[in-house]
């Protein structure tokens, strides 16, 4: 490894807490700084919604690490002390306190970069007025919580209806609110399933007292007192004393575009060792893209699996080794009420955007052998799998099922991620136990099904 001494990681939730562990494991002599401007270190974001729903009691629990554990292990721990600025040539950075209002210059040998991204903002008339949310970060996850329980917040507009608007809709119907969920696409968690698992899901969330507003485009918040009192779309118009935007995020590298390559998103241009243009820094996480297995280029997947994987080899390089991040599949799960899904790599609602010609097999059985009763745990699933017509090589899946068969999904990723066939997994070996699953795994039936396809097609 080479002879750095000092480290210096910007950021500290999932990409830069990762950095910091695996420097902290490779060379714990090195002098590691670790930089976060907020006052809370490695808050996640992730654990949002089991907060909001009192499943988790203590917001400070929400997160990976505390200042006192990582100064016990060797790391020097800065809150509230804000990177403005870097100086590649001078390997330095610039560092504000925004306690004391003092400023300072620290060198490094190496930097690490992960500035993350925030909440995008509408531009809109009214985007100004009180009681539009974010659902990002501790301070807002706060704000949420109190508008939980406050009685005078009677209706909700979500806006956008990805993972954390679809989190944030299921919130507040189950606090007892009535919510609006508005999308620009026609259907609901578009990005992540196809028409066969979402027509399902919005009607399991209209049950639920959620009204799905697909295919309409915000033009305007409207207001009483200053505040927030209805959201007006191309398509209708709809009460609200609280909204919340989830409709995608920004990256936060507007003060590093004078330093580094951003493109035109914003985002950290890196090779596949997580080194940017300039010598000796590095950048992990939402402000960069990543290697996408399906098809050998470049995504920008903002999961925090794929933060954490960069964070881990931006660290490792950064000490002297010479690793490539291995290319990810995009994998990711989510509940909605009582159906658990989870999805990998291509759809067919996703394909056209990358440019690739996909075809796929959709199969529906059962979760166990069907003489286990549903109350013993058995419940129809769908399957999806989608992989290349011309080779058989598998590009992505799709599942769901009110039993947790979401595993399933970490079989298709690394099979993506190998370029293995339908054939391949037409007769992969997968354990059978009645209490625990069907003869053939789904997986299994659905590969033979494609391969049945292929012979025909051919």
């Amino acid at each position: 490894m080479s002879a750095a001494k000092k480290v210096i990681v910007v950021g500290s939730s999932h990409g830069g807490y990762e950095a910091v562990q695996q420097l902290l494991m490779d060379a714990p002599d090195t002098n590691i700084q670790w930089y976060e401007k907020g006052d809370f270190l490695s808050f996640l974001s992730c654990g949002m919604q089991l907060y909001l729903e009192g499943v988790v009691k203590d917001v400070n629990s929400v997160r990976y690490a505390t200042p006192e554990g990582e100064t016990a292990k060797g790391a020097h721990v800065f809150t509230q002390q804000e990177v403005t600025s870097v100086d590649a040539a001078a390997h330095t950075v610039h560092v504000k306190d925004l306690k004391s209002g003092e400023e300072r210059d620290e060198s490094y040998d190496k930097l690490i970069l992960s500035p993350g991204a925030v909440p995008a903002s509408l531009p809109v008339e009214g985007k100004d007025l009180q009681n539009i949310y974010a659902m990002r970060g501790r301070n807002w996850a706060i704000k949420l919580k109190a508008a939980t329980v406050n009685p005078d917040i009677k209706n909700i507009v979500v806006i956008g209806a990805g993972y954390i608007g679809v989190e944030a809709a299921e919130v507040f119907a189950k606090a007892g609110k009535k919510v609006t969920l508005i999308d620009i696409l026609p259907r609901m968690l578009q990005l992540y399933l196809d028409s066969e698992f979402t027509e399902t899901l919005e009607d399991v969330v209209s049950k639920h007292g959620i009204t799905p507003a697909m295919g309409q485009t915000v033009q305007s918040f409207e207001g009483k007192n200053g505040k927030v009192s209805q959201v007006k779309t191309d398509k209708g118009s709809y009460d609200a004393d609280l909204v919340i935007e989830t409709a995608g995020i920004t990256a936060n590298t507007a003060w590093l575009k004078e330093t580094l390559d951003v493109d035109d998103h914003g985002l950290i241009k890196i090779d596949e060792h997580q080194a940017t243009s300039a010598p000796d820094i590095f950048a992990v996480g939402d402000a960069t893209q990543i290697k996408f297995a399906p098809t050998g280029g470049e995504a920008r997947i903002a999961l925090a699996t794929n933060a954490r994987r960069q964070g881990r080899i931006a660290a490792r390089n950064a000490l002297g080794e010479n690793v490539a991040i291995t290319p990810v599949s995009g994998s990711s799960a989510l509940s909605v009420y009582e159906y658990k899904f989870a999805s990998t790599g291509m759809k067919e609602g996703t394909a056209a955007k990358y440019g690739v010609k996909v075809a796929s097999v959709f199969v529906e059985d059962t979760y166990r052998p069907p003489f286990v009763p549903d109350d013993a745990g058995n419940a129809p699933v769908r399957f999806k799998l989608t992989y290349d017509p011309a080779d058989g090589r598998v590009l992505g899946a799709q599942i769901m099922s009110t039993q947790d068969a979401t595993a399933n999904i970490n079989a298709i990723s690394l099979a993506v991620q190998l370029h293995a066939t339908v054939e391949d997994l037409a007769y992969a070996d997968f354990f059978f136990q009645p209490g625990f699953d069907r003869p053939w795994n789904i997986i299994n039936i659905a590969a033979q099904k494609a391969v049945a396809a292929m012979k025909t097609e051919k």
